[in-house]
């Protein structure tokens, strides 16, 4: 498996995002709304949006945060173009005043700040991850964009994460979904966020480029099966990693395939040669990356051209680096390969086929990664596509995006269906700990409000309960959110996505099993400040009387 890494500039990561995300990636209904407000002169009046998700995927009991460097980045480059906003004026409604196009040429995020929880964090429904503050009209156009950046990112994020609960720590997990992502930018975005939440490599040379992560990948079929005879490798011969004269590769090939089926018991007639000459031609092309896929025939013959081409490499001095498999029973064949590699490194002893890798790739879910805990089996590394970038347990993380306040003023949507009102205000999100360092509590609270303190009693209002009070004594407060972008600039530095990955792993682990477990998770309490619960039920009951929502002063 040839892997490499590589970073790129922030730059240029700014301006791919820049053009997978413009601002006018956004509903149309952005603009009509922005217009109305301006046309009734609210435009600058101050406001704040939050951003949630009202339940965790997958059926488990939490999820990543992730998507807020892209959200960084689109906020500090947003700006109209003419052309931007001539296209504007071809689809808005005749009537609207020419004005208006000229305030979003002139439109940008200084007047924008933006609060939020950091990137790579264990988060848990309901809890707001994100604060837009601003003017109303420009904190109104970024609702589709920033929602579109966080709903995805931070799901594949999750689902990855839940894939390396499965795999456990030790066991090397390759992203390889790109060729059944929804589109290109599926499957750069899948590509980043898998590998922040626990995956090793991409197979995605352009994600390597951008955002740094370890690609690896070697042949497919269509390689193995495009070779018919051993006269189609060309050049036929190989210079030994610290020789000078070219060996006859052929010939060595041969007499080691003889070998080594005369001592596993293979038949050199039944032995595919088009397939040996594709494993041999891919050797002498990459001698220190060979890694075929064995089962384009069977795995049986497969793994008998392989020794025998990686006995070759040996005695040139190279060392092979191991076999993948794709398809059966991959528990099965991976003990198999691994008591042939046993027993050939010890009867031709040699210590390279100690080291060999067994890779698997055969439509991998969560379940399946699961099993493979369960079973005997010899896998390295288990490459997962499909059902890692497309996330089919769960198509959508299901982020909202609410106004909370205007003009300082309170603002919430009360709905006849519980789950879809929202809690007003301004707020701080603090994380309550146990003496043992775990999470147990996350507390919403007004933002004028005073935070709790280690070792001192609060009660408190847990969502989506019976609405009884609660009291709980933290060992350890954290304050999640802080200030990220303000006067249109990025006030906290952006992490790489390997920065990002040791954040997922670090947050993870401070989560207690119960919470992390993939079937039948014990519930995260979220839960509201009196205060908060109060100014909420106070709300409620002046919608229930016909008011018009407004706080008295």
């Amino acid at each position: 498996m040839a892997a490499a890494s590589s970073s790129n500039t922030c730059g240029g990561m700014e301006r791919s995002l820049r053009e997978r995300a413009p601002p006018l990636l956004t509903d149309l209904y952005q603009f009509t709304m922005a217009y109305a407000y301006w046309r009734a002169g609210r435009h600058q009046e101050p406001a704040v949006f939050e951003l949630f998700f009202r339940d965790d995927p997958f059926g488990g009991a939490f999820s990543l945060f992730a998507g807020l460097h892209d959200c960084l980045l689109f906020l500090r480059s947003f700006r109209f173009t003419d052309e931007d906003v001539e296209f504007l004026r071809s689809v808005l409604p005749p009537v609207t005043d020419p004005a208006f196009f000229q305030f979003l040429r002139g439109l940008d995020c200084s007047g924008v700040t933006l609060r939020s929880i950091p990137e790579g964090t264990v988060v848990f429904a309901r809890v707001p991850l994100m604060e837009v503050a601003g003017p109303l009209a420009v904190v109104q156009l970024l609702e589709t964009s920033l929602l579109c950046l966080v709903n995805y990112a931070s799901l594949v994020c999750s689902n990855a994460a839940r894939f390396r609960l499965a795999a456990g720590p030790k066991r090397k997990l390759l992203e390889m979904g790109l060729r059944r992502a929804q589109g290109p930018d599926g499957g750069l975005t899948a590509s980043r966020y898998t590998h922040v939440g626990g995956f090793d490599l991409t197979s995605n040379v352009q994600a390597g480029f951008l955002f740094g992560i370890p690609v690896a990948g070697t042949m497919a079929h269509s390689y193995v099966t495009s070779f018919t005879s051993l006269a189609e490798v060309r050049p036929q011969t190989l210079v030994a990693l610290n020789g000078a004269d070219p060996v006859d590769i052929i010939s060595l090939t041969k007499d080691w395939l003889s070998r080594v089926c005369e001592f596993l018991g293979g038949e050199p007639g039944k032995i595919c040669e088009g397939e040996l000459a594709a494993f041999l031609s891919y050797a002498i092309a990459y001698p220190q990356n060979f890694l075929p896929v064995i089962d384009s025939y069977s795995v049986g013959c497969g793994l008998l051209n392989f020794c025998a081409v990686a006995l070759v490499l040996c005695e040139l001095d190279y060392r092979p680096v191991g076999v993948r498999l794709d398809s059966g029973d991959l528990c099965r064949q991976s003990l198999d390969v691994r008591r042939v590699f046993r027993l050939c490194g010890e009867h031709f002893s040699v210590s390279a086929f100690d080291s060999l890798i067994i890779v698997g790739t055969n439509n991998i879910t969560e379940q399946s990664m699961a099993e493979l805990n369960n079973k005997e089996n010899e896998i390295d590394v288990v490459g997962v596509g499909t059902h890692l970038v497309t996330c089919t347990r769960q198509p959508s993380l299901g982020c909202v995006y609410k106004l909370v306040e205007v003009r300082g003023i309170p603002r919430m949507k009360i709905s006849e269906d519980p789950e879809k009102s929202t809690v007003p205000g301004r707020k701080a999100v603090y994380r309550l700990v146990d003496a043992e360092g775990r999470p147990f509590l996350d507390l919403v609270c007004l933002a004028v409000e005073s935070p709790p303190e280690a070792g001192v009693s609060l009660s408190c209002y847990p969502l989506m309960c019976d609405s009884s009070l609660v009291s709980v004594t933290p060992a350890q407060v954290t304050c999640l959110r802080q200030e990220v972008f303000t006067k249109g600039q990025v006030t906290h530095p952006l992490c790489s996505a390997a920065e990002t990955r040791v954040k997922v792993q670090s947050s993870l682990q401070t989560l207690h099993p119960r919470h992390k477990r993939l079937q039948e998770p014990d519930s995260y309490t979220v839960a509201l400040s009196e205060k908060l619960h109060h100014l909420v039920i106070e709300l409620q009951k002046g919608s229930a009387n016909n008011s018009n929502f407004l706080l008295a002063n």
